[in-house]
Order: C-alpha cells, then sequence, then structure tokens
C-alpha cells in the first residue's frame, strides 16, 4: 500500500499543480472562443478537441479542475471549523450545551442535505455572477456540511475531557477556555486534520452533483460539475469518447485522495 498511496500522491500533485497553474498550461482562456472551429474533434490544435461554442475543452478542463481544487479545501475549512465549534466545544461543556448541539447535529444528519442544497441553490438569482455563484455555492457546502464531523470532535472532546492530563491540568488550577485551549485543541488536532481531508473529496462530488443538475458554478466559468453536463448527451458520447475526460479527471481525484486519505489519518 506505500506504493500505492506514492503513486496516488503523485498523480494527485500532478493534476493539483497542473490545474493551478492553469494559464501556464492552458492554449488558450477558458471563456474564449474559437468562432470558426465549433465542436470538433481532438488534433494539435485542441488536445481534447472544442465544446459547440468553440471553446477549448482541455483548456476548460484545468480552470474547472482549478475551480474544484481550491474551493473544496474551503469548504472543508468552513465545515471543520464549523464542527469543532458547535461539536468540539458542546462536547466539551457537555451537560444541556451538549444535549442541544446534538440534537441540532442529529437534525441536519437526518436531512437529505443534497436535497436542501438544491433548494438553497436554486432560489439564487438568475443573472448571479459566475465568481459570486461559485463562493456561494462551495460555502452553502461548507455550512451545511458541518454535522458528521460535529459528532466525532463532541465524541473526541468528551473523552479528552475525561483524560488524566487534562484532569491534573484542572487540578492545577486551569480552567474553563483557558484548559480548552491549551490542553483540549491541541490533542483534537489530529482528527481536525483527518477529517479536514476526508471532507474534500465529498465536496468535490457534492459540487459535481450540483453542477449536473445545472445549480453549480455559472457560465462562462467552468466547473467539473458544469463540465460533466456534457454527458447528458448520451448519442453523443459513442462517437466522441473525449467528452469523457472530465468524468475521468473526477474519478482518478477522488480515487487518489481514497488512497492517501489513510496515510493522512494515521498521520
Amino acid at each position: 500500500m506505500r506504493y500505492a498511496r506514492a503513486a496516488a500522491l503523485a498523480v494527485l500533485l500532478f493534476i493539483c499543480v497542473s490545474c493551478l497553474f492553469a494559464e501556464l498550461f492552458a492554449p488558450a482562456g477558458y471563456a474564449t472562443q474559437y468562432r470558426d472551429s465549433p465542436d470538433v474533434a481532438p488534433s494539435h490544435r485542441f488536445i481534447l478537441g472544442t465544446d459547440e461554442l468553440g471553446r477549448d475543452r482541455f483548456s476548460r478542463l484545468l480552470y474547472g479542475g482549478r475551480v474544484s481544487l481550491i474551493l473544496a479545501p474551503t469548504a472543508a475549512v468552513i465545515s471543520v471549523l464549523l464542527a469543532a465549534l458547535i461539536g468540539g466545544v458542546s462536547g466539551y461543556v457537555g451537560g444541556w450545551l451538549e444535549k442541544s448541539a446534538m440534537t441540532l447535529t442529529d437534525l441536519f444528519l437526518s436531512l437529505p442535505w443534497l436535497f436542501l442544497l438544491i433548494a438553497v441553490r436554486a432560489v439564487m438569482p438568475l443573472n448571479t455572477s459566475p465568481e459570486v455563484s461559485m463562493l456561494i455555492t462551495f460555502s452553502i457546502l461548507g455550512i451545511l456540511g458541518w454535522a458528521a464531523t460535529a459528532r466525532v470532535l463532541a465524541s473526541a472532546a468528551r473523552d479528552l475531557r475525561r483524560s488524566d492530563f487534562v484532569l491534573q491540568a484542572e487540578a492545577a488550577g486551569m480552567r474553563g477556555w483557558r484548559l480548552f485551549v491549551i490542553q483540549v485543541l491541541p490533542n483534537m488536532k489530529p482528527i481536525l486534520l483527518a477529517q479536514f481531508w476526508v471532507s474534500i473529496p465529498i465536496f468535490i462530488i457534492a459540487e459535481a452533483n450540483l453542477g449536473l443538475l445545472g445549480l453549480g458554478v455559472n457560465e462562462p466559468m467552468p466547473s467539473l460539475g458544469g463540465l460533466l453536463r456534457e454527458l447528458e448527451n448520451f448519442s453523443a458520447l459513442s462517437v466522441e469518447p473525449w467528452r469523457f475526460a472530465p468524468l475521468i479527471l473526477l474519478v482518478v481525484v477522488v480515487s487518489a485522495f481514497q488512497i492517501v486519505l489513510p496515510e493522512k489519518e494515521n498521520a
């Protein structure tokens, strides 16, 4: 498994560098249209061909990957911070606060949050700019995706609150938030990091689902979800297999994360 993780990490780094520095590797901008070459097959000029508007598919794939690879971690940060605030603090304090927080967490876990995301995203104005839609989409993902992580952090904080070193610090006169910040929070760092890494592929897939339904990042800015909408045209897929490129990239990225994650969780 060590070699598999090393290979997955190398693939993930290669994809991240290629997408994050899309300006260096993309032959054109994501919105650049070649009006004389709409919907052409791959060639030396267009590696993955062009779409119906004459935009270079390879360039849009790199820029779309960058959107997902930058903002999915951002959504994961929002989610983990909310989980730490709600789950970690309530698990440490205990009592009525923990019961209330866990009731709220159970409520969020019982909701089909993908449908909730769809409902919230669908009420946005149709003329929302691509940049604003991008930020709102991933902010919603982060705000609504904290519940499962909160339960993990609440349990961890509860166990740490009863641990010997915390009881010794409390006996030495350390109390309240100072005890939480100095003794409990640093020992929750491995769990926070593990939950952060686990959340990234989840949010990438969630955005892909929204994009497939036309509720993700607005055009002309690409994202993996938006690019996957080309797969709706089943009749064209058999004669234009290069349209599968966004799906292949999504599968490779998520699979690489899943292979690398055990290494992260044990760190």
